[in-house]
């Protein structure tokens, strides 16, 4: 599932396409929205809150959606033919560019004013305007029995961490998966550091935790089971953790991470 750096990278690119021009054509290629129209409609903004994508129109009206596990916007001119185009979901289309978002897990449409349905749960944004360290340590302590990769993961805590960065944040800070948050020393540097991490990567769309962006050298313990250590040499484990049906991978490394 894209993480919060690619979701708001992602914004970005649709908002240099979209934003200040008038809809030519809109797509719903989901059964519910099918028959919705917002040709006409100006985009006033697109804009990331954790995972989630908000594109604002000036009729008062938000297309909400979510990449999930599959899901890709891809921008392209606007008379450019689309590849692919049975996997569309939602186009969008203006006299100049046209955004098409592929597999989307999430495609609706909502008053502007009702967008705390989809995103009032979230916890403070990583990279948001509204990112609160404090809340997000607040958050955290509040079920301290709970493991702490999990609670990472939880965007109620704090939006926009994915199995990556919960993997990256936990070995730099020398952290096991399955410690309980009660347990965690300096919880603020733990979140201090994802927000550094999401907001390094934010403009790039490989994720990069080393320092160093060359080929198979860009993480630490991400991906990296049965392989040495890069601080080390400990062998990389690799484990399943989460309530049944919901288990998310962990990488860590023993010595490490005690």
């Amino acid at each position: 599932m894209p993480e919060g750096d690619t979701v708001w990278y992602t914004a970005r690119r649709l908002h240099e396409a979209l934003a200040g021009r008038v809809l030519t054509r809109s797509d719903f290629r989901v059964p519910r929205f099918a028959t919705t129209n917002l040709a006409g409609q100006t985009v006033m903004e697109v804009v990331a809150r954790g995972k989630h994508l908000l594109i604002r129109t000036d009729a008062g009206l938000t297309v909400h959606t979510h990449l999930r596990m599959d899901g890709s916007w891809r921008v392209r001119p606007a008379a450019e033919r689309l590849r692919d185009s049975h996997r569309i979901r939602l186009l969008l289309t203006n006299a100049d560019w046209q955004a098409a978002g592929y597999l989307l897990g999430v495609t609706e449409v909502l008053p502007t004013a009702q967008e705390d349905r989809v995103t009032g749960h979230l916890g403070p944004d990583l990279l948001g305007p509204d990112w609160d360290a404090a809340e997000a340590v607040r958050r955290l302590r509040a079920d301290p029995g709970r493991p702490v990769a999990e609670a990472l993961l939880d965007q109620r805590n704090l939006a926009g961490v994915g199995v990556i960065f919960a993997t990256e944040m936990l070995f730099l800070r020398g952290i096991d998966p399955w410690r309980r948050v009660g347990d965690v020393e300096d919880l603020g540097a733990l979140v201090d550091l994802g927000q550094r991490l999401l907001g390094a990567n934010k403009t790039r769309l490989e994720q990069v935790t080393t320092g160093d962006t060359r080929r198979g050298r860009e993480v630490w313990a991400y991906g990296r089971a049965g392989r040495p250590c890069r601080r080390c040499g400990t062998v990389i484990k690799r484990g399943e953790q989460g309530p049944p049906g919901q288990e998310r991978l962990r990488f860590w490394c023993p010595n490490c991470q005690k």
